[in-house]
């Protein structure tokens, strides 16, 4: 049976890994697109504009917001950062899953905006963990990285405004559980299309089968 194409929403604090996991979860299915953020951060070494995000100027981010261009933006870690809503029309009409990767402020405003959306919150196994993460990129100073840290304390307890928790603390068996979650909404009941008209017609089929039989 078909069903409706929705939002999928992964947050979770910097440095649990929810990027890789988002872009992997993307890679394996063919149905599932990544939604492109932009953003007013500068660019790290290895990303690339237009793939990891839009890196647009303040004036540049100023004029999607005034021309209503954005579903969600938040500022993070003294950067802003917001979803063009094009993406996910766009996604939405080619009948596609569109993971967005974006902090837990845009999360709450994608659930307002896209009620049917589904959201899944990352973590890492251990706070130990978390600090070696952010410490094995070395993008950042360690004045950022204590700033990540402490805004991690305030995300972690919005996990229970999601609707789904996962454990990144082995990267394939996350991915699995972020695989399991999609394919499960994908068969929830109220995202189905006609199921009543397709299990009538299955019915119909079985009973002309038991009437000719008899």
């Amino acid at each position: 049976m078909r069903s409706r194409p929705f939002p999928v929403v992964i947050a979770a604090p910097s440095g649990a890994g929810k990027t890789s996991l988002a872009r992997a979860l993307v890679e394996r299915d063919p149905k599932i697109v990544f939604s492109v953020s932009a953003t007013t951060r500068p660019p790290r070494v290895h990303e690339t504009d237009g793939v990891d995000y839009e890196f647009v100027d303040e004036a540049e981010f100023d004029r999607m917001l005034a021309a209503n261009e954005l579903v969600e933006w938040a500022v993070v870690h003294g950067h802003r950062y917001g979803t063009p809503a094009r993406g996910i029309a766009a996604a939405l009409a080619r009948d596609e899953t569109m993971v967005l990767d974006i902090d837990v402020q845009g999360a709450r405003q994608i659930r307002r905006a896209f009620r049917d959306a589904v959201l899944i919150f990352i973590v890492p196994p251990s706070g130990a963990e978390l600090v070696r993460r952010l410490r094995g990129r070395g993008t950042e100073p360690e004045s950022e990285r204590l700033r990540r840290l402490r805004n991690a304390r305030a995300e972690l307890h919005a996990a229970g405004e999601f609707d789904y928790v996962v454990v990144n603390d082995d990267f394939e068996g996350a991915l699995a559980g972020l695989q399991a979650i999609v394919s499960a909404e994908r068969r929830r009941y109220g995202r189905l299309l006609e199921p009543e008209a397709q299990i009538e017609r299955i019915d119909r089929e079985v009973a002309d089968i038991v009437d000719r039989s008899e």
